[in-house]
């Protein structure tokens, strides 16, 4: 049993890729998801087409490029998957932004922190008036006498 074709493609997720569609065209993009019918999801993609050269007028082919951002590629129009590039953010950038040691802190919604006894109060009696078995506070009758 060999090593299936989705393990392969799962190696190359975030790299850079160049798809060629049915038709020509070529897409370049960051490689987000794929499933097992190559429908492929590409992230901060271009087109790149190349066009005939105009009737009447010595010219190479011309070639557009076009930002179409995050694409859904259906695969059938699936001719050929090509790397082109490492994962996008294993740059210098990425070292410096995960290096160090940070501390985690609640942002806080304008209240005290909480104490090791619990939530911070907001209104209500007193603790020590809620307290089971404390009976009633000084100078007030227990109820019903």
């Amino acid at each position: 049993m060999g090593v299936s074709r989705t393990s392969k493609m799962l190696a190359f997720i975030n790299h850079r890729v160049r798809v060629t569609l049915v038709d020509g065209r070529a897409l370049v993009g960051t490689f987000t998801a794929f499933d097992r019918h190559v429908n492929v999801v590409l992230s901060d993609c271009e087109e790149h087409r190349k066009l005939p050269p105009k009737k009447g007028v010595d010219e190479d082919e011309r070639h557009v490029r076009r930002v179409l951002g995050f694409v859904l590629v259906r695969g059938e129009e699936v001719v050929s998957l090509t790397v082109e590039g490492p994962p996008v953010g294993s740059g210098k950038k990425a070292r410096i932004a995960s290096a160090g040691t940070g501390t985690a802190s609640g942002a806080g919604r304008g209240m005290p922190p909480a104490t090791a006894m619990g939530a911070p109060r907001v209104g209500g009696p007193p603790v020590g008036m809620m307290m089971p078995g404390g009976g009633p506070p000084p100078g007030m009758r227990p109820p019903g006498r």
